[in-house]
């Protein structure tokens, strides 16, 4: 059984204008299979044409793309037992 992946960079806090893209960035200790999700809030997100997610090897990446008020709120990132947040 392959051990469980750890988040070894933690996301960021980062302040934006209405328009602006979002970018957040978590690193884990290890490439895996492992859900991984996103979330605003308690809500899970998905890619569409508001949200992209991306994964780059141990490089979990999500894009809010052109943000408004209603976007503010606590984003995390969790997987496995490890959550990090901004």
């Amino acid at each position: 059984k392959e051990p469980a992946a750890t988040i070894v960079e933690t996301l960021k806090d980062i302040t934006l204008y209405e328009g602006e893209d979002a970018v957040f960035e978590c690193k884990l200790s290890r490439e895996t299979a492992q859900d991984a999700q996103w979330f605003l809030g308690d809500v899970p997100l998905q890619s569409n044409e508001m949200n992209e997610i991306r994964v780059q090897g141990t490089c979990h990446t999500l894009i809010l793309r052109k943000v408004t008020l209603d976007d503010c709120g606590p984003i995390s990132f969790k997987v496995g037992q490890h959550t990090s947040a901004a």
